[in-house]
């Protein structure tokens, strides 16, 4: 004969098919607005159903109903980071308890009214559901960074231990009824208790406690979780070693995360800073080649645990230290470092390649912004750089075509002066009238400067004369005002003033313009002009090799060869630097014009000692 369902009985029912309801749709659909969507769904219906169960006195059997269908709507608002909601629940949830319980704690303190409840229901059926909302608690906690809260309430330690004996998901009641879970609590507690000890490690660090943050992460290494939370306690060991100078060791650590999970991408970008600090530019090319190609596959889907997709530790985790710590550049920003490092370190066709990547990625459809990569240089220095690239690969006619680009875009938008004063003595700022107007002029001059080199290159010096030429009337459009009416000298391009690096830059592309065009009147035998330029080259960049060494040449066929003898052995007394990454590419010095062989000219100055 058919028995009709007890009031509890179709309870339990509601309760167990929402709760298959949302797991299943969790695990079925990847779209991430349909998951919220369908959270939000089955949130409302376990709040509807808590308060159907709360508008009767509570039983003993009713009471371990109630605090599962709490459980779960708690789970629901927490995912969708509706804390105050969550706390709602849990203190409602505690609120009955102490009505079951009997007696009052006297206090609104969170902490205390949990103690209260635990005690209240130990040994009793209640206490494995109090704590699975504890858990809860914990999450919020986490959640919100509350760390000295979790500190404080040491019965949390004692929770995993507890809850690992499978006590508390689910328990069979008197009339037979399983009230289901959203979300393992023991799963939870696993999850709770590695992503704690992360936040707690990056906190420590962040605070220079980098020893015990070290002890406390590696103990959580060996804790059961995903393979992406065990790989970040080994990056976080790895950042701990090397706050505490232990680069190789930290090394070890970087390598052992991307181990464990091979997207760990800030393990690769913090491998490729110790390597640059190291002085190890192969294996920092290296590391930038991997972590471009990592950046650039699918974003892996998060979660490793079956039932802890509801959560994410990504919710957890949400600590401003460890975001700092785990940050990494834009895939943009990674490959501009890549072509700059290759065209650098002799790797120049394949930094090439990179420019023209990057290029091309900015251009395209699916790049929206380039403001939005703030560590990337604008666009007409990006285009200036890949043409400077491509001047090194000998590709002369693609870096006039880039260089074109530059000046189609700049030329009407040139102003036809701009002032820089001088500040007082007591300031080491620049004042710079119409600071966009500037770097404009600047952009166009030094596209000018490599077209001149690329002309050079080909040899058609009179092309390349016509460029150089460009490139100065360019420059001295920029006017100095008070004690800047002649020269400023500027020790260094590693500039935070903005005007002052931007006089580096002019000092520098007149220097090298001079020198081009010295050059190439040499080249058709205009000597007075080519001495007149390489002069003024040397007053803008006294170490400018190619200048001093051509000015000897010159000086040589004019007959003056003890003033060549003497600029020679003053240009290799000078320390020959190599390229650099303070200085942009399109600023070093070129060396895809006429060269001139030192052994033959010292072998001129014996000869010259001699007589």
């Amino acid at each position: 004969m058919y028995q009709p369902l007890s009031l509890l009985d179709r309870w339990i029912q509601e309760n167990n098919e929402l709760v298959n309801k949302c797991k299943e749709r969790g695990r079925d659909s990847s779209n991430q607005d349909s998951n919220q969507t369908h959270l939000r769904c089955c949130s409302s219906e376990f709040h509807k159903l808590l308060r159907k169960i709360q508008g009767i006195p509570p039983t003993a059997d009713r009471e371990q109903l109630e605090l599962a269908v709490a459980y779960n709507a708690c789970v629901c608002s927490v995912a969708q980071s509706q804390f105050s909601e969550a706390e709602l629940l849990l203190t409602q949830a505690t609120e009955r308890v102490k009505e079951m319980a009997g007696g009052d704690p006297g206090t609104s303190d969170s902490l205390i009214l949990w103690r209260f409840a635990l005690r209240s229901v130990e040994n009793k059926a209640l206490h494995p559901w109090v704590l699975n909302l504890l858990c809860l608690q914990w999450a919020i906690w986490l959640a919100t960074c509350q760390l000295k809260t979790i500190q404080e309430f040491q019965e949390l330690s004692s929770l995993c231990d507890v809850l690992c004996g499978g006590v508390g998901n689910g328990s069979r009641n008197n009339t037979g009824g399983i009230p289901l879970l959203v979300m393992d609590p023991m799963r939870l507690t696993e999850l709770l208790q590695i992503c704690t000890s992360i936040t707690q490690g990056a906190e420590s660090l962040s605070e220079g406690w980098s020893s015990e943050a070290l002890f406390s992460l590696q103990a959580a290494s060996i804790l059961p979780a995903p393979r992406d939370l065990v790989a970040y306690t080994h990056f976080l060991s790895g950042c701990c070693l090397t706050h505490m100078s232990r680069p190789q060791m930290a090394l070890q650590c970087y390598k052992q995360a991307l181990e464990t999970d091979s997207c760990c991408v800030s393990a690769l970008y913090q491998s490729l800073l110790i390597y640059k600090q190291l002085g190890n530019t192969q294996a920092e090319i290296q590391a930038l080649r991997l972590l471009y190609s990592t950046l650039m596959l699918p974003s892996a889907i998060e979660p490793a645990l079956a039932e802890t997709h509801l959560l994410s530790p990504s919710l957890l985790l949400s600590s401003q230290s460890l975001r700092s710590l785990l940050s990494v550049p834009s895939v943009l920003s990674v490959l501009h470092s890549l072509a700059l490092k290759c065209v650098l370190y002799g790797r120049v066709s394949e930094g090439v390649e990179h420019f023209l990547d990057l290029l091309a990625t900015i251009h395209s459809e699916d790049q929206h912004v380039h403001g939005e990569v703030p560590s990337l240089p604008k666009l007409p220095e990006l285009y200036l750089e890949a043409s400077a690239a491509l001047l090194m690969a000998r590709r002369s006619a693609d870096c006039m075509v880039l260089c074109s680009e530059v000046i189609n875009k700049t030329l009407e938008l040139l102003p036809e002066k701009v002032v820089l004063e001088e500040p007082e003595e007591s300031s080491g700022d620049v004042s710079v009238e119409g600071d966009s107007k500037l770097e404009m002029l600047l952009w166009a001059a030094a596209a000018y400067l490599l077209q001149g080199h690329c002309y050079s290159q080909l040899k058609d010096w009179k092309q390349a004369v016509t460029q150089y030429t460009r490139c100065i009337n360019l420059l001295i459009r920029v006017r100095f005002t008070k004690r800047c009416s002649t020269q400023i000298h500027i020790p260094s391009a590693d500039m935070d003033v903005k005007g002052g690096k931007d006089v580096y830059i002019l000092q520098r592309l007149k220097g090298l313009s001079l020198a081009g065009r010295g050059i190439s009147f040499s080249q058709i035998d205009q000597l007075k002009n080519a001495l007149r330029d390489l002069q003024l080259s040397l007053q803008a960049i006294p170490e400018c090799e190619g200048a001093g060494l051509w000015c000897g040449e010159v000086l040589w066929k004019l007959g003056r060869s003890q003033e060549a003898a003497a600029c020679w052995e003053r240009t290799w007394s000078l320390t020959t630097k190599p390229l650099t990454e303070s200085l942009p590419v399109y600023l070093q010095e070129s060396q895809s014009g006429p060269l001139l062989d030192s052994t033959e000219l010292r072998h001129r100055v014996q000869e010259l000692g001699r007589t």
